[in-house]
């Protein structure tokens, strides 16, 4: 299938019914770059503005509303040797009586640390001098905290955060060799893709991973008259859906409620057989605990539907 190579001039801070950049095919790859969450490039470039700026969105032939948009990601490698996090925890992440004792930085200093990205070495390197990091490089992980289509329902939802469509969901899972699923919503689906993370801990639980721009290639399929209801995705190991919402509970419930679907609708599996199956075997990541929408993770390992299918 053909590949296209697309360099983004303009980027989206909402995903929603934009002006398409490139129309591709059923089967077709894109390969693309990502700027940062601050809108850097990878020359280090601040060419838009800040706020997760999305690269897209992308019309995908053949998808209509009611199908999925399958996104098999095939490589994801940070295009720049410099990122950069936050040095402190969210508030919302500790105890309400702990937040004074967080290491918040002075009156008019910033709460930025630098990285170095070493690609060949593999590793990320904090180079704050005011901490002792700089001993203990941590692996790359590359993945996309903000992808998706867009929204129902004519809306244009920023990328601050998530919903059915996708979007701000900073699921550390989402990386190289990951098949992501979206509910098609418009004609050609819309798809966009930005906020590259070097790497991130589960819940992205100081707001952010460390930024960086992205070297994207990508491959659409759309599945045809396959009507999913959130976002779902596969790696080697596990099927996995995605609710995004606030409180986290309800977060949970949605991406339980879409394996059930999953597993009924797709697997075949009988209901009872789905609600057993799943109460004893499923696991559950938190994707983000920051945004204003949160995400959680309903994971099913495959070797057990390979059993009963």
């Amino acid at each position: 299938m053909p590949e296209h190579d697309f360099q983004p001039s303009r980027y989206h801070n909402t995903l929603g019914t934009h002006r398409q950049v490139l129309r591709l095919a059923d089967g077709d790859t894109l390969v693309t770059t990502t700027v940062d969450a601050g809108g850097f490039d990878a020359s280090g470039t601040q060419v838009t503005s800040s706020g997760n700026p999305m690269t897209g969105p992308f019309f995908i032939a053949g998808a209509e509303p009611g199908d999925t948009l399958a996104v098999r990601i095939d490589r994801l490698v940070p295009n720049r040797s410099s990122g950069y996090s936050r040095r402190v925890l969210a508030a919302g992440s500790v105890d309400p009586s702990y937040v004074r004792f967080l290491p918040w930085p002075a009156d008019g200093s910033s709460d930025r640390a630098e990285w170095r990205i070493d690609t060949v070495a593999g590793t990320a390197t904090v180079t704050d001098p005011e901490t002792t990091l700089a001993a203990l490089p941590l692996p790359l992980a590359p993945m996309l905290g903000c992808l998706g289509v867009a929204p129902p329902g004519g809306q244009a939802i920023s990328t601050a955060t998530s919903w059915v469509h996708g979007g701000n969901m900073d699921y550390r899972g989402i990386v190289a060799g990951v098949t992501c699923y979206f509910p098609v919503f418009v004609p050609g689906a819309l798809f966009f893709l930005g906020d590259g993370h070097a790497l991130q801990g589960a819940g992205e639980m100081s707001g952010t991973g460390v930024e960086i721009s992205l070297d994207v290639r990508v491959t659409f399929r759309v599945v045809k008259g396959v009507a999913s209801g959130w976002p779902r995705g596969e790696n080697e190991g596990f099927i996995f859906t995605l609710g995004n919402a606030r409180p986290l509970d309800h977060a949970l419930q949605h991406a339980t409620t879409e394996m059930l679907r999953w597993l009924e609708d797709e697997y075949k599996l009988d209901p009872v057989d789905a609600n057993i199956l799943l109460s004893q075997v499923v696991d559950y990541e938190v994707g983000n605990m920051y945004d204003p929408a949160y995400t959680m993770v309903c994971k099913m390992p495959k070797r057990y539907l390979t059993r009963v299918a």
